[in-house]
């Protein structure tokens, strides 16, 4: 069993570093080193070729190291490794609801709030719709008391 070759790669170079370029051992082939030798990705990966898709250059050298170790593979010459197959993710299922951590609505689906139904809406909305029926005060003047009261008796006097 036999490797297939090392892509080089540029490293990027620094204007301070004086523009020099040196070369790197890559992370895999490219889509375009590998259609220039005739392959696909699939094809590729079967062959335990790495590839890094991201990368877009082609240089020769690769393409030409490339050539040699299908060709040789092809022959019988050298074994190819284990195919290089991408990594299967898994994904979890979105459960479709909110996250409701550390909000009131949270706290009452988990069954955390002590005051009962006092802090749901519709209990809201049914204590106005009572206040309606029996035409009590505004909900904005229940604070007041007396002032209300003693500022009624004054309007009336007018």
């Amino acid at each position: 069993m036999s490797t297939p070759p090392k892509p080089l790669v540029k490293i990027p170079h620094r204007i301070s570093g004086g523009g020099v370029s040196r070369w790197k051992t890559g992370k895999g082939f490219s889509l375009g080193e590998l259609n220039a030798v005739g392959l696909n990705a699939e094809q590729a990966r079967l062959l335990g070729i790495p590839i890094d898709e991201r990368r877009k250059s082609t240089w020769p050298h690769n393409v030409e190291a490339l050539k040699k170790w299908v060709t040789e593979v092809l022959e019988g010459k050298v074994q190819p490794p284990a195919p290089a197959l991408p990594k299967v993710v898994k994904i979890k299922q979105k459960r479709g609801r909110a996250f409701r951590g550390l909000t009131a609505a949270g706290r009452r689906s988990r069954g955390l709030l002590s005051v009962k139904l006092r802090e749901t809406h519709n209990y809201k909305y049914k204590k106005k719709a009572k206040e309606r029926e029996q035409r009590k005060r505004h909900e904005a003047t229940k604070g007041l008391g007396n002032l209300l009261r003693i500022s009624k008796i004054v309007n009336s006097r007018k």
